[in-house]
């Protein structure tokens, strides 16, 4: 499959590469067609990986994966284009952290509302599905590394875009009963807050490598 991968940072080098590393075409959409960062990455990865600006990666991509910036993904999808987007799976990764005041962040949307929520009301024709961005990008494509299953989350409003990016998470070795479906993409909400927290036990277990799993009293023998 041929996946579109937006923004060169370490979420989107590391899914690139993952990507790859399973059999997949994948093209990095930067700003600009030769984006130092996305050109050196496809060098390194080389057969596979292309680059290219937003737009052109989203027209190569059958699913796009948005690892930009929270607060600069509207613009990067925009530069994308609604016309290439229209119909296609968009997995939204980003949290829309702002650091403007410093550290900690706070979040760069309204209460009642959510990034991914966003994205879904500027590309209507797009099938927006949030994952992915209750982990650091190593865990996102290696949650083996981790002593024990832990649980990722997933939301959106199109059943079968959810399930394709559960049988993408499954090949990356997320167990498939550890994909939690928070339901309709409103649920976004809570996982791009869940950030704050994410963030503040960051600094407590001093790694970003670590992350939840959900136990139920009834799961206990």
């Amino acid at each position: 499959m041929r996946y579109g991968v937006l923004g060169t940072g370490v979420v989107g080098q590391t899914l690139g590469s993952a990507l790859v590393r399973s059999g997949h075409e994948v093209c990095m959409g930067a700003r600009t067609e030769q984006h130092a960062g996305s050109v050196a990455w496809a060098a390194e990865v080389g057969d596979g990986a292309s680059t290219g600006s937003f737009s052109e990666a989203a027209r190569f991509g059958e699913i796009v994966i948005n690892c930009t910036a929270g607060v600069h993904s509207l613009a990067a999808l925009d530069a994308a284009g609604s016309g290439v987007l229209s119909d296609k799976i968009v997995v939204d990764v980003a949290n829309p952290l702002d650091f403007s005041g410093g550290f900690p962040p706070r979040l760069a949307v309204d209460e009642g509302d959510s990034l991914a929520e966003q994205i879904q009301r500027r590309f209507p024709r797009s099938r927006v599905v949030k994952a992915l961005n209750t982990v650091t990008a190593s865990v996102m494509v290696d949650p083996g590394s981790l002593p024990e299953a832990t649980d990722v989350f997933i939301c959106g409003d199109d059943a079968d875009a959810k399930l394709a990016v559960t049988e993408l998470l499954t090949t990356w070795g997320w167990e498939h009963a550890r994909v939690r479906d928070l339901g309709r993409l409103d649920q976004a909400r809570a996982t791009e807050r869940y950030l704050l927290l994410w963030l503040a036990l960051m600094g407590t277990v001093s790694s970003p490598d670590f992350n939840v799993r959900i136990v139920r009293a009834e799961d206990m023998a």
